[in-house]
């Protein structure tokens, strides 16, 4: 299918509609963002790509990395990590405190700041230098070899990170963080720092959309029930609270960041990368979600 047409019929629609979001200011960095960024790009498994706006602009993915993260764990550790976070989705803010405290320091998924947590401590117990060897996933998935932390967005986070850092000793109390948190936190405030487009973001994700297997060489990065599996929980967790009205108005596997950016995965067909800083109440980019319903209504194709 020749999406373009659609993708700028779209675009130029909704970079002149109403944009009630705000930034997420409690973290700085991400507070100095222009607010009227638009970027979308789509890449198909057929190796076709299409990109409009501030497409090529690099952002702060954020806790789009949570899935990456996961997908390194879950093809290292297997089955196995389910015994120290769940799969089910939260009802609850992305940085809540309040469920851990009943299930005894399990999260409910991995894709909540508690889960991506105890994600980055079972990576850094079974991995000899955990940042380094995570960019080289990324890399490799990607096919990008240029992708990078950012110093400046992961110290911003830092200073800021009061909450996360009372997740992490939360959890430990519990017994289901085994390292320093220290350590903890920051290859976590690292992950989430990554900078990089929405033509970048698409070709990253892509392997989801493509049964495992990364573009260019084919080669199998996580076999088809882990695919399944990982697509089953953005499908029902990667927007927080917002899960369910998102796959109620978009019907794709996907997941947001704070900073504005959205990946969309269509099992068979495409991944799609879309960025706008603004975010609604929840801390999903309004304009991103506006797009992909539009989209997935226009084209006709959800998973539904």
């Amino acid at each position: 299918m020749n999406y373009r047409p659609v993708i700028d019929d779209l675009y130029r629609k909704l970079k002149m509609a109403d944009n009630p979001g705000r930034l997420a200011t409690y973290i700085p960095e991400l507070a100095n963002v222009d607010p009227e960024k638009f970027g979308i790009h789509i890449t198909d498994v057929n190796g076709n790509s299409y990109g409009t706006g501030d497409c090529l602009e690099k952002f702060s993915i954020q806790s789009i990395a949570k899935v990456l993260s996961l997908c390194l764990t879950y093809k290292l550790k297997g089955e196995d990590i389910w015994s120290r976070l769940g799969y089910e989705p939260s009802g609850t803010a992305f940085n809540s405190l309040v469920q851990l405290e009943s299930d005894r320091g399990i999260p409910k998924n991995p894709l909540i700041n508690a889960g991506a947590l105890v994600i980055c401590d079972i990576l850094i117990s079974i991995l000899n230098n955990p940042g380094e060897e995570f960019l080289e996933f990324v890399r490799e998935v990607s096919g990008i070899p240029s992708i990078n932390y950012s110093e400046r967005i992961a110290g911003s986070e830092k200073s800021a990170g009061y909450l996360n850092t009372a997740l992490c000793n939360f959890i430990k109390s519990f017994g289901n963080i085994e390292n320093d948190t220290e350590e903890v936190l920051d290859f976590y405030f690292n992950t989430c720092s990554i900078e990089i487009s929405c033509k970048e973001l698409s070709q990253t994700f892509l392997f989801l959309a493509n049964g495992g297997r990364k573009a260019g060489d084919g080669k199998q990065m996580l076999t088809l029930s882990q695919v399944k599996r990982i697509n089953a929980i953005m499908q029902t967790c990667g927007f927080y609270d917002e899960s369910g009205d998102f796959a109620f108005r978009v019907g794709l596997p996907g997941k947001s960041g704070i900073g504005g950016g959205i990946i969309a995965i269509h099992p068979g067909k495409y991944s799609i990368a879309v960025w706008s800083p603004r975010l609604n109440k929840k801390g999903n980019s309004y304009l991103a979600v506006e797009f992909l319903e539009q989209f997935t209504t226009r084209t006709q194709l959800s998973i539904f």
